[in-house]
């Protein structure tokens, strides 16, 4: 099964799930292996049946995820296992959508196949928590990056913020961008950075939808990101240079943070990193949309009241949110926090 989860891990496959599988045969030796690589694509049963073939006969297959049982834009994995003669199927995780969830095993077994679940489940969820996070809850896994000073600012008031964090802190916000699907910043950041929302890191082969939330106002025409043809979501109709427009429910100054996340996910765009201002933000952490963060925490003092990472009143404790801090370590001179 970890071998299976390790095959799974590096592909870029929403909306659609990040699958490994491994056959064994009888004698305990592995015939055959695979992963799914995306849409359209074989599934990660079948590339691994195909390389086995008639060792399938009688083996054992280990998949991370439950074999579907409906037909998509391939057959149902479920149907092709029982074909194969496979004796038994090991799986990591039951699949959360409702299409499959339970179905794939109860087929399976009432074709006289044996099936053992929940083997090392945790482990077979975490490759993929973008997509088991939007079966369960329609969302898009949503993941704030703050890069801020010691005393909590994002920026100067004069809006300056270069660099707060060093380059190495920086690259690995790079990395955390080449794992999404998408990027989305604030008509504010927009303006003022006039950013790429690219991961310049290498070997990235597939860059993230940038994502530009408008406000009230127009926005620029001068920006480089019209180069890269971005989604913009907006309250109301808008012309830009490039890109989609996509409408959704809001008022004048914002769109629903909850519509706008659907909005995303509607679009196969299942893991998305927010990098917004500090007005963003705050929006679509109010809307709970938010279920994840990376702190980047820089050695620097702003000295004064600067620009908070989450726009808004803190009136009282009662309006805080407890999280789990998952992971703490130093990168380069800067702290990184992660936490959920």
């Amino acid at each position: 099964m970890r071998r299976a989860i390790e095959l799974a891990a590096p592909h870029r496959t929403h909306p659609n799930p990040r699958v490994g599988a491994v056959i064994v045969d009888e004698s305990g030796q592995v015939v055959g292996e695979g992963a799914h690589h995306g849409v359209g694509r074989p599934h990660a049963e079948v590339v691994a049946l195909t390389e086995a073939r008639d060792q399938a006969r009688g083996s054992t297959l280990f998949v991370t995820l439950e074999p579907c049982s409906h037909q998509g834009e391939t057959p149902p994995c479920a149907g092709t296992v029982v074909e194969a003669g496979v004796r038994k199927v090991v799986i990591g995780a039951i699949d959360p959508d409702q299409r499959v969830s339970g179905a794939g095993v109860a087929w399976l077994k009432a074709a006289g196949v044996e099936v053992e679940t929940g083997v090392l489940a945790q482990e077979a969820e975490s490759v993929d928590p973008a997509y088991f996070h939007h079966r369960r809850t329609g969302l898009p896994l949503v993941t704030l990056k703050v890069a801020m000073t010691l005393d909590g600012s994002v920026a100067a008031t004069d809006g300056s913020s270069q660099w707060i964090t060093s380059e190495e802190a920086r690259q690995d916000a790079h990395r955390l961008r080449a794992s999404t699907d998408a990027v989305v910043v604030g008509a504010g950041t927009f303006r003022a950075d006039d950013p790429l929302l690219t991961a310049r890191v290498e070997g990235v082969e597939t860059q993230p939808v940038p994502v530009v939330v408008a406000g009230r106002q127009s926005l620029p025409i001068d920006r480089r990101i019209w180069e890269r043809s971005p989604l913009v979501i907006s309250a109301r109709p808008l012309g830009v240079p490039s890109g989609e427009v996509v409408v959704v429910g809001g008022d004048d100054e914002w769109p629903d943070p909850v519509k706008s996340a659907q909005a995303l996910a509607d679009r196969g765009l299942l893991d998305v990193l927010l990098e917004g201002g500090p007005q963003l933000t705050g929006a679509w952490w109010r809307a709970g949309v938010v279920s994840r963060g990376v702190i980047y925490v820089g050695p620097r003092m702003a000295g004064g009241r600067g620009m908070a990472p989450i726009e808004g009143d803190f009136a009282t404790m009662a309006q805080s949110s407890g999280v789990n801090i998952n992971d703490v370590r130093m990168v380069g001179p800067d702290i990184r926090i992660e936490f959920e």
